[in-house]
């Protein structure tokens, strides 16, 4: 049996078993072991192999950098910096057509530059933001597409626990991932502004006509100097973190227990951290990072069963055989990204596919960072795709509306992945976008 015949059989095998049920990690870990067998045919080898390779794989002092910014997401999003956020943009851009939306957009763009998690802006947006926009008059499809498309900023706005992952995967600086991801970060904003804007002009039955006065709001009653106050605890936090790094001040390791001491500092003097919460804060952040990390073990060790039976190699030599252009292979990558997005989250794609097609793109001298934004967006798409989305599945249990469904979520998101789609494209026509600084 050839390395490309295991190869193949292992990712038939895994993708069966998520679909039964079983979990990634798990899933992962199984297969490198039955795989390493059938290439070793030694059972010793297999445990010893995959033994060093969880023990090696987050050994690193870089991996610091992940519960560091799991714990600041956590202690923002316990802080109502989100809410507050939403306020401020919700006073600037109500008055315009589908200023709602926009002000959800403009919330989450600042709320992705302090967290880096999708899915804790998706669970506080759609707390914040869908009955906002549902009072005024949007459908429930918009208003939730609205949430579930800006969600996903959380996870190209830096600092981004996924860009995080790709650099640590990809062996590449996590300061260059986070500069390089700003300005499509951006686009990406941007585009979704536009998208809103020509959904409420030239498909209203889709997003519904806003009142303009349903009653007075917190929004509307803002005036500059309370705004520059529940303003001034996210602008404070991005100086920091990404001041921080880019200005050399801090490592990104370093930044990361910055910005979660800052955040705990502005949780205490809002009084929303007691004993008990900051426990539940810690037991919390324990849970995620043993989540982030438990994948990480475990696609490594996939990736030395994949060294072991020479697949990168095969692969490679193949593809010479094919005489496949560069973009050609590009473009096989983002198919099985897109694919994989289907079946699995945003960080196992990153984990299966990256040790796989980096020899390859080493090969044709491509630039990882660009490659690693390319990789991010396309893994975005998945958060908003069936049938696993899940940012989607999120904002559903996040939802107290029984008369709002899955199927709705997912229709009220189709046109913000096709907007990520766009962006894909404009990423891969210029490169220079990641490349700038």
């Amino acid at each position: 049996m050839t390395g490309l015949e295991i190869g193949a059989m292992s990712l038939v095998a895994m993708v069966g078993l998520i679909y039964l049920g079983m979990h990634v990690a798990v899933a992962l870990s199984a297969v490198s072991f039955v795989g390493v067998y059938l290439v070793s045919g030694n059972l010793h080898t297999s445990v010893s192999l995959l033994t060093f390779a969880a023990k090696d794989s987050i050994s690193s002092y870089s991996f610091g950098v992940v519960p560091l910014f799991v714990l600041m997401g956590i202690f923002v999003s316990e802080a109502n910096i989100g809410r507050d956020i939403f306020v401020v943009a919700n006073a600037i851009f109500k008055r315009f057509n589908g200023g709602l939306g926009i002000a959800t957009v403009a919330a989450n763009t600042v709320f992705a530059a302090i967290t880096g998690i999708s899915i804790a802006s998706a669970a506080i947006f759609t707390k914040i933001a869908v009955p906002e926009m549902i009072r005024y008059g949007h459908t429930p499809r918009f208003s939730v597409g609205v949430v579930a498309g800006s969600s996903v900023l959380g996870m190209l706005i830096p600092p981004s626990v996924l860009l995080i992952v790709y650099a640590l995967v990809a062996e590449v600086s996590v300061a260059a991932m986070f500069t390089a991801g700003v300005l499509p970060g951006l686009i990406l904003a941007t585009l979704f502004c536009l998208l809103i804007i020509g959904l409420t002009r030239f498909f209203p039955k889709f997003t519904g006509v806003p009142r303009q006065d349903p009653g007075a709001s917190d929004g509307q009653k803002l005036g500059f100097l309370v705004g520059l106050k529940l303003i001034a605890p996210a602008v404070f936090l991005i100086v920091v973190v990404l001041g921080g790094i880019y200005g050399g001040v801090f490592t990104p390791t370093e930044a990361g227990a910055a910005g979660a001491f800052i955040a705990m500092l502005v949780a205490l003097v809002k009084g929303r951290l007691s004993p008990r919460k900051f426990w539940n804060i810690l037991a919390d952040s324990g849970k995620i990072t043993a989540s982030i990390l438990f994948l990480i073990i475990s696609a490594s060790m996939y990736s030395r069963m994949l060294g072991v039976a020479g697949i990168p190699s095969q692969l490679s030599t193949l593809i010479n055989s094919l005489d496949a252009s560069f973009w050609v292979i590009l473009s096989i990558y983002v198919l099985l990204m897109v694919f994989l997005g289907t079946i699995l989250d945003s960080t196992s794609i990153i984990l299966v596919l990256v040790p796989l097609f980096l020899p390859i793109f080493n090969g044709f001298d491509a630039n990882l960072i660009w490659i690693g934004i390319i990789t991010v967006l396309g893994t975005e798409i998945g958060l908003l795709t069936p049938p696993l989305g899940i940012a989607c599945f999120v904002i559903m249990g996040s939802l107290n509306d029984p008369t709002i469904t899955l199927r709705d979520i997912f229709i009220g998101a189709t046109p913000f992945a096709l907007a990520m789609f766009v962006a894909l494209l404009i990423v891969i026509l210029f490169p220079a976008l990641t490349l700038i600084g």
